[in-house]
């Protein structure tokens, strides 16, 4: 599986970008494709991820309201649509997928996506958000 993350780019406080994360050579279902991110001299943290077989689909508390998360399935493709940002969402914005049942579990649950559980990455793409 590979996975091609792309939307990232400058914008201002209180605006929008949509990223997008195309997933090729997907042989089995159900996937989760996770969204996470990572600030300079900050860990990795999960932000949102959703499920192919239920359209489960969890966000951080950092970005609910702001942040949606929706797939293509006839694309394969994952987007999430970044509202409202602040300057402290900046960071650089990775997609990640994994089928096993754990992760189903988890994004399923109040804890989301855990990062050890995902072994499929895509190159990351930076958001920064800057006046």
């Amino acid at each position: 599986v590979q996975l091609q993350a792309s939307g990232g780019g400058l914008a201002q406080p209180g605006g929008s970008l949509t990223l997008a994360c195309v997933a090729s050579g997907l042989t089995s279902d159900p996937w989760v494709i996770a969204w996470f991110r990572q600030a300079p001299e900050k860990e990795r943290e999960g932000i949102s991820c959703i499920s192919s077989s239920d359209n489960t689909t969890w966000h951080s508390e950092s970005v609910k309201g702001r942040f949606s998360i929706s797939r293509d399935s006839a694309k394969n493709t994952v987007f999430l649509q970044l509202n409202s940002l602040k300057p402290e969402d900046t960071a650089v914005y990775y997609c990640a997928i994994d089928m096993s049942p754990a992760t189903l579990w988890y994004c399923g649950s109040k804890y989301g996506p855990l990062t050890s559980l995902y072994d499929h990455w895509g190159q990351g793409t930076q958001v920064t958000v800057s006046s």
